[in-house]
């Protein structure tokens, strides 16, 4: 299973910009998915990002035109460029991959980076 490790998240103002990153290591021959989600304290999980190892994306609609998810597989990394930032994006970011090794798939998380934007 895949270790994940976030990185990136701050405080900024509305407006502004982040990266976050994420880089996995551990035990996985490859990562299909990968992606992004994020908590708010009393609601539930959202997905925001998710980049397919075929390059393909999927956003959650609000974020679409502002946040760009990439990835390097070279680095087993991955990032989430987020522009004109709004308050409401106030969340706990996690990062997420599906993972292989060999024939067994499995889900891992990373602990998650606080993203604060003020107005």
């Amino acid at each position: 299973q895949a270790q994940l490790a976030e990185s990136g998240g701050g405080l900024v103002q509305a407006g502004g910009s982040l990266r976050v990153s994420c880089t996995a290591s551990g035990s996985f021959s490859r990562l299909n998915a990968v992606g992004w989600y994020r908590q708010v304290p009393g609601k539930q999980r959202e997905m925001v990002a998710v980049i397919k190892s075929d390059g393909s994306t999927n956003y959650v609609h609000s974020v679409k035109g502002r946040f760009t998810i990439s990835r390097d597989d070279s680095k087993n990394t991955w990032y989430l460029q987020m522009n004109s930032l709004r308050p409401e994006d106030t969340a706990v970011y996690l990062c997420y991959a599906d993972s292989a090794y060999g024939l067994r798939r499995s889900d891992s998380w990373g602990r998650g980076t606080q993203v604060t934007v003020t107005s």
